[in-house]
């Protein structure tokens, strides 16, 4: 069963890691996907081509959700596109870690603004078209270091808790009107970033958390689909933590 037939996404950071993951589960579930990239066009094109191999439409945009004006043609440019939009995922993240004594503020700038200011661009952008359809569901990607910190990532810590406190007053006030607003807070999932890591450090990790093993990118992109599907339709407000029982 396809649960995201006919369904319009937006996936911003989608050209890796995470945000691919999700691209690629909503696509095989029917859904149109529309997503952002930074970096090189020929990856974007070659994402657009693997998408569409599931028998959707599928469009990518080089688009920086944290420049407030681009975010608000890019949201404009997927309902021209497609005609409407029913899921926002917000994943565009970066981290900029070091000792708070040692950052200095370009560093705190850099993670504040891709992270929590790209959250409330696009999610501003697109409250317009979901208030039109009374409907909509924003998935906004925050993580277990926005939960109970981390040392080393004060700027990203900052960063990923402010996107639960803006989650939640999005839902309280867009909630009348049919649309939802989740969190999903990931733990430690494997990455072509975490796959640099020491080994031993990864070990120890894995160790510490109750399933004994890392998530996986598509631990994450499940845990969207069912945010962005009708099954989850009385859910809003919440942070869904995806992480293997690390907090418990």
């Amino acid at each position: 069963m396809k649960l995201l037939e006919g369904k319009v996404a937006l996936i911003t950071g989608a050209s890796r890691g995470i945000g691919r993951g999700i691209a690629e589960v909503f696509a095989a579930h029917g859904a149109n996907v529309a997503f952002t990239y930074l970096s090189s066009v020929e990856k974007g094109q070659a994402l657009e081509a693997e998408l569409a191999a599931y028998g959707i439409t599928a469009k990518g945009y080089r688009s920086d959700a944290s420049d407030y004006e681009q975010a608000h043609a890019l949201a404009d440019a997927v309902v021209k596109d497609f005609g409407r939009l029913d899921i926002l995922v917000n994943n565009a993240g970066i981290t900029r870690d070091g000792l708070l004594m040692r950052m200095n503020k370009d560093q705190w700038d850099a993670v504040i603004k891709t992270n929590l200011d790209s959250v409330f661009n696009l999610t501003h952008a697109v409250q317009r078209t979901m208030l039109r359809q009374r409907s909509g569901s924003i998935i906004n990607m925050s993580s277990v270091v926005g939960i109970k910190g981390n040392a080393g990532q004060a700027n990203y810590a900052a960063s990923k808790a402010g996107i639960i406190g803006f989650t939640k007053s999005v839902a309280l006030e867009l909630g009348s009107r049919g649309i939802r607003c989740n969190a999903i807070a990931p733990g430690f999932i494997e990455t072509e970033m975490t796959g640099a890591l020491d080994a031993k450090v990864v070990e120890g990790w894995v160790e510490s958390i109750p399933l004994k093993r890392a998530g996986t990118v598509e631990d994450i992109a499940n845990a969207c689909l069912y945010l962005g599907s009708d099954l989850s339709t009385y859910v809003t407000g919440q942070v869904l933590s995806v992480n293997g029982g690390m907090l418990t």
